[in-house]
C-alpha cells in the first residue's frame, strides 16, 4: 500500500473532504486546504509527492500557486478547472503543469490520473547511459539534461517524453505509442497532450523552438529525436 503524500489546494471544501477521503480509500495520504498561500506553506511543510490544484480560487488563484510552486521544485502538479477552453491548458502546460482535469469528473477518473502522474514522476529508465546531440546531454541515471552545460529544470512529465524520445533515437514514435508509454492507455486519443509537452519541450532545450533540431515531428505520424 502506497503512502504517497497530496496536497489538494481547493477553496470547495466539501469537494476536498469527499476527494481526500476517497483518496485515503486507494492509499494515499491527504493533506488539504482551501487557498493559495495556505497551499505554498503546506508544500513547503508536507513536501508532497503531488499537488492537485483548482485555477479558480479567490485570492491567489491556481495560476499563481502553480508559478511559485515551480521555482522551488518539481513537484508534479495536477491543475483542475471547470472551464476547459484550450487557452487554459496552454497556460497551464506552459506553467509546467503535468496534467489537466476539467470538472465535473469521477472521483475514479482523479485517482487515475494521480496514479498515472505519480508513475511517470517515479520512472526508472531501462538501461542507465547518456545521450548527447550538440549542445544538448541526456543523462539517463541521473535523469538530468543540459543544454551547452546549462541544467534544464523539466516537469516529471517533460522529462519522461524526453526520455522515451531518445531512447528511440533516430527514429519516429507514433503519437499514439507516445501517449501509451509516457501517459499510460487511459490517454488514449488525447494527442493535444503531446503537442503541447512537444511544444513545451522545445522551449526549453531549442535554440529556435520554431525551427527545432531536436524534436522533429513527422507531420500525421508521430514524432523523432535528433
Amino acid at each position: 500500500m502506497t503512502s504517497q503524500a497530496i496536497l489538494l489546494i481547493d477553496d470547495d471544501e466539501t469537494l476536498l473532504e469527499l476527494l481526500s477521503g476517497h483518496l485515503e480509500t486507494a492509499g494515499y495520504h491527504s493533506v488539504a486546504v482551501n487557498d493559495g498561500p495556505g497551499g505554498l506553506r503546506l508544500a513547503a511543510e508536507v513536501q508532497p509527492d503531488l499537488v492537485v490544484l483548482d485555477v479558480m480560487m479567490p485570492g491567489m488563484d491556481g495560476w499563481e500557486v502553480c508559478r511559485r510552486l515551480r521555482e522551488k521544485s518539481s513537484v508534479p502538479i495536477i491543475m483542475l478547472s471547470a472551464k476547459g477552453e484550450e487557452i487554459d491548458k496552454l497556460r497551464g502546460f506552459r506553467l509546467g503543469v503535468d496534467d489537466y482535469v476539467t470538472k465535473p469528473f469521477s472521483f475514479a477518473e482523479l485517482t487515475a490520473r494521480v496514479g498515472a502522474v505519480l508513475a511517470r514522476a517515479t520512472h526508472v529508465p531501462g538501461s542507465a547511459h547518456q545521450v548527447t546531440s550538440g549542445d544538448l546531454s541526456i543523462d539517463f541515471d541521473q535523469h538530468r539534461v543540459a543544454v551547452a552545460g546549462r541544467p534544464i529544470d523539466l516537469t516529471p512529465t517533460e522529462y519522461h517524453l524526453l526520455e522515451t524520445l531518445a531512447r528511440h533515437v533516430h527514429r519516429t514514435v507514433p503519437t499514439e505509442r507516445l501517449l501509451a508509454e509516457v501517459w499510460g492507455p487511459e490517454y488514449a486519443g488525447e494527442v493535444e497532450h503531446v503537442k503541447h509537452y512537444v511544444w513545451a519541450l522545445r522551449k526549453k532545450i531549442e535554440t529556435d523552438p520554431g525551427d527545432p533540431k531536436h524534436i522533429l515531428t513527422e507531420r500525421g505520424f508521430g514524432y523523432r529525436f535528433e
